[in-house]
């Protein structure tokens, strides 16, 4: 799968989560939307069944468990997904940071592949969302939403690394992925010291419990997924000299424990920044 193409399945994944001024992926809760309260959006308070005092929980929110963002930032979270970075400022910071982009220019230029696109307006792009191909744009408007490519939109950016010179391809292997990548991936754990079992090319639990370790030793997120900067910090790994002495279950446990840890501290860090805002 391309980087393009993988970066447009996570964005379709992500429809319907809503829309929330100044958020950049962070799971929609009372209190992050408390943290981007703002008098120009009350819709962040109006939307919510707890901030505005329509029930004490998130019990049977449509929102319960998704992600939220404003435009800017769901262009920027799907990008940064496949490792391909651009400006979290501004959707006008954004097209104007010139190194970010491989080309820029305006929409009637829009060439048929996934970039980025803009509705410039006023003097400042006051919009941004992601073109799919076939007159269609993912953006997050009132929510994550499909729309068509209408005269409103302006100017388009294609980001740098989004495409390589030669079809560059982006790898993202999770739970229930199955082929030679994944028994590639088993290989190069086993060889790195974090045990996964037998390299059968089957993304089990196994394999997934060593992929957190993996990712908790390289103080990156712990999410059990294989992506892009998960196998660049494997790549980064010199083989063990010798093979582990500790028996499956003991080492899965051991993996177990230091990727909580891990994710406690992560919470912790989190709590802090919290704690930090309320005192003033």
């Amino acid at each position: 799968m391309s980087r393009a193409e993988e970066a447009e399945r996570i964005a379709r994944g992500e429809l319907g989560s809503p829309y929330v001024f100044a958020a950049l992926g962070e799971t929609c809760t009372p209190g992050h939307r408390r943290d981007r309260i703002s008098s120009a959006h009350p819709t962040i308070v109006s939307a919510c069944p707890v901030l505005s005092g329509k029930q004490s929980g998130c019990e049977g929110c449509k929102w319960q468990g998704k992600r939220m963002y404003d435009c800017r930032g769901f262009t920027w979270w799907v990008l940064r997904q496949v490792n391909v970075k651009i400006s979290s400022v501004g959707a006008t910071t954004q097209y104007n940071t010139a190194g970010d982009w491989a080309e820029r220019g305006t929409i009637d230029r829009l060439p048929e592949k996934l970039c980025c696109v803009f509705k410039h307006r006023d003097g400042k792009m006051r919009h941004t969302g992601l073109y799919l191909g076939g007159g269609k744009v993912i953006h997050c408007s009132e929510g994550v939403q499909i729309s068509k490519l209408d005269k409103s939109w302006t100017h388009y950016a294609v980001p740098k690394g989004l495409y390589g010179e030669e079809g560059e391809d982006v790898v993202t292997l999770k739970k229930g992925s199955t082929g030679e990548a994944v028994r590639k991936l088993q290989e190069a754990l086993n060889a790195a010291d974090y045990d996964c079992g037998a390299a059968d090319g089957i993304y089990g639990a196994k394999t997934a419990a060593a992929v957190r370790c993996l990712q908790a030793d390289a103080g990156i997120a712990i999410d059990g997924i294989a992506g892009p900067e998960t196998l660049a910090a494997l790549a980064r790994l010199e083989p063990a000299e010798t093979e582990t002495e500790a028996g499956g279950v003991l080492y899965q446990r051991v993996c177990d424990i230091r990727a909580l840890i891990a994710e406690g501290r992560q919470k912790l860090d989190e709590a802090d920044r919290l704690l930090s805002q309320l005192m003033g």
